[in-house]
């Protein structure tokens, strides 16, 4: 006859999977993959020392001279992002599924909003103020992009198209067969950058644009290539048009690309930020002045702790401390990769395709901007740059990343 602990221990056993089954559906359980949490982790650090560096000099002079105006409210969202991103990280793939259209209708709800409710900077309508702070819905509308894109691409995943099946039903079920969810993707796509647009936010556009329409490229598998080819011809020809015709566009980015086009013709007006820019990378030498030490942040460099804050980096640490802050962004997206290629499910790896390609994407237009490379577009650098959107959500996403490391451990296991 069973003793009375016996029992006990036979009815825990009997729940244990149920209990498991019910954590399961909400946690995920695994070590995450270490290496990525480091870089990022240092990429953090690294940021939040060389922004305050940045922003010093600037925050005395505009901010009744608190040196720590700007690195105490990054501060406050780096903390904040910290903790999101080891939150976000203990979670289950099957919730974040379940928190893609939601997320995406947010954003689009917040889009709309910050165009009737908004600060007034300059004409920009890119922030909605709330209780002293702002938010930026663009930030939050290219992770929806990329979480949403991820689910349903995995959701509706369809076989490689061939053009010479057979198909006995009519041309427009055909059609909508083959390229309905490419037409859905497209719509979506559309309608967010038309919104960001609005917002007289270029490089936001520039950014969601991009990470769109890779994902589609990635994650469709029916379309044939020459449809790729016709889509990278438009592209280029569309970029050639607003080079060659920047007034297109609105006011400040014209005139960005036309300074662009020729540096000479406005050295103290639009292409005074980028004049400035090379005058500390080029100062800076192999070493760079020392930490602390940059001239140009003295008020010559507009804004420093913003898009322009790797020129601070290149003037204080020189091409050397420079190139070993682009290895870390390498390494991050690399590791990104090898999670997403070791990833199982199909929504993770998307997932992680996505906020890799847009670090990628935001880290190289940054740098090609503050070399002169490319016309100003306002495009922040990762984890550097001051904004605490930003960083709130890169941290977040940085947290799904380690959410889906877990998982592919757990496969490996």
């Amino acid at each position: 006859m069973p003793t009375q602990a016996a029992t006990r221990n036979h009815a825990h056993l009997k729940e244990q999977p149920e209990r498991q089954l019910l954590r399961h559906k909400v946690l995920a359980y695994g070590g995450f993959d270490f290496p990525f949490m480091l870089i990022v982790t240092v990429l953090l650090c690294l940021g939040l020392v060389m922004m305050f560096s940045a922003s010093y000099v600037y925050a005395i002079r505009h901010h009744n001279g608190d040196a720590y105006y700007f690195i105490k409210r990054q501060l406050i969202f780096a903390v904040l992002g910290f903790a999101a991103m080891l939150l976000i990280s203990k979670l289950n793939l099957n919730l974040l599924r379940k928190l893609a259209i939601p997320v995406l209708m947010v954003a689009f709800l917040l889009l709309v909003v910050v165009l009737f409710y908004h600060t007034d900077i300059r004409g920009f309508r890119r922030w909605i103020p709330l209780f002293g702070w702002t938010i930026q819905p663009s930030e939050i509308a290219k992770v929806a992009l990329i979480l949403f894109f991820a689910f349903a691409m995995e959701k509706y995943q369809r076989p490689l198209y061939n053009r010479h099946a057979k198909d006995n039903r009519g041309f427009l079920r055909r059609f909508f067969a083959q390229w309905g969810c490419t037409l859905l993707y497209m719509g979506i796509l559309l309608a967010m950058v038309v919104l960001i647009f609005l917002e007289n936010h270029v490089s936001g556009t520039i950014i969601t644009l991009a990470i769109g329409a890779l994902l589609i490229f990635i994650g469709e598998q029916r379309i044939p290539l020459w449809c790729y080819l016709l889509i990278a011809g438009v592209a280029v020809g569309a970029v050639l048009l607003v080079f060659h015709n920047p007034d297109i566009l609105p006011e400040h980015a014209a005139k960005r690309i036309m300074a662009f086009k020729d540096p000479a013709s406005d050295p103290s007006g639009s292409n005074w930020q980028s004049t400035q820019s090379l005058l500390a990378v080029g100062s800076g030498g192999w070493f760079g002045q020392g930490f602390g030490n940059s001239i140009q942040k003295h008020l010559y460099l507009p804004e420093p702790m913003n898009d322009f804050v790797f020129a601070i980096v290149c003037e204080e640490l020189g091409f050397l401390g420079a190139f070993c802050i682009v290895l870390l962004f390498i390494a991050l997206v690399w590791r990104g990769f090898m999670i997403a290629l070791h990833t199982k499910e199909r929504f993770g790896t998307l997932l992680v395709i996505g906020i890799v390609l847009q670090i990628g994407l935001q880290t190289a237009l940054n740098i090609g901007v503050v070399t002169a490379v490319l016309p100003n577009t306002g495009i922040p650098l990762p984890f550097f740059s001051y904004g605490g959107t930003a960083l709130l959500i890169l941290l977040a996403e940085m947290g799904i990343v380690l959410a889906v490391s877990r998982v592919s451990r757990e496969i490996k296991k």
